[in-house]
């Protein structure tokens, strides 16, 4: 009896063996698999951060770039309007005076003159152009309203050093004026006309006081904030270009 007992019970505990392997094994491919799955988890995660980062500094070129071609447009700008003052005095040739002929009123201007604008207490130093045909001043923050019906703007004037005018509360003196006009100017750099707001306003030169067509305009990148041209001159005065400052004094330095 013991005989034949003893081939079972060691065929059962054999099996016993084997079973307790088999789960071992499985245990086991269970904890690789979740190794490799954590591993893979972990890789993705710092490929999307790498991506991540990858669009942010993309996206930071872009903006660079966007800012590069800001400061490109406005550098043409600027190039453009100092293009376009020098072929617009080039144009036709100053009037220069070796023994300048009597004007209707018998004034002769420099090439530069200190001038006062009725609406403002302050002075500024003007360019007087023979090549221009309308007179233009610096202006600045130009907003547009209407007025009884008509159509009027506001603005502040810049000064020789590019600063706003200040009136006696020293905050930014506004000066409002009907527009008389618009005036198209083309830039080399466009197709389109550009449409500048024309106003008048009376001017101060020396004894001259005289209302006069002006161009709102920027004139920050120019040498002289306001410009007189042929329209201001005309039955007025003849323009000595060798001479400044003939009826007004420079400004202090």
């Amino acid at each position: 009896m013991t005989s034949r007992l003893f081939p079972a019970l060691l065929v059962l505990a054999l099996s016993g063996c084997a079973s307790t392997d088999h789960v071992a094994l499985h245990e086991e491919t269970l904890e690789q698999l979740k190794s490799s799955e954590l591993s893979i988890l972990n890789k993705m995660n710092y490929l999307e951060l790498q991506i991540s980062n990858q669009t942010d500094y993309i996206e930071s070129l872009e903006y660079e770039v966007i800012e590069l071609q800001s400061a490109l447009e406005q550098s043409r700008s600027v190039f453009n309007e100092q293009l376009d003052d020098i072929s617009e005095k080039s144009a036709q040739p100053p009037v220069v005076v070796t023994q300048a002929p009597t004007p209707v009123h018998g004034v002769v201007l420099g090439s530069v003159e200190r001038v006062q604008f009725d609406a403002l207490n302050a002075t500024f130093d003007a360019r007087v152009d023979t090549g221009a045909a309308t007179s233009s001043v610096n202006a600045a923050d130009i907003e547009q309203f209407e007025r009884n019906g008509k159509r009027w703007v506001r603005f502040h004037i810049a000064d020789d050093d590019g600063n706003v005018v200040q009136n006696e509360q020293d905050e930014p003196a506004w000066v409002e004026a009907p527009v008389v006009r618009m005036a198209k100017i083309r830039q080399s750099s466009s197709e389109e006309a550009e449409r500048r707001f024309v106003i008048e306003m009376w001017v101060r030169l020396g004894d001259l006081h005289e209302k006069a067509q002006f161009t709102l305009a920027d004139r920050s990148q120019m040498s002289h904030p306001v410009l007189l041209g042929r329209e201001f001159i005309r039955d007025i005065a003849v323009v000595d270009v060798s001479k400044q400052y003939i009826h007004t004094e420079s400004k202090q330095k």
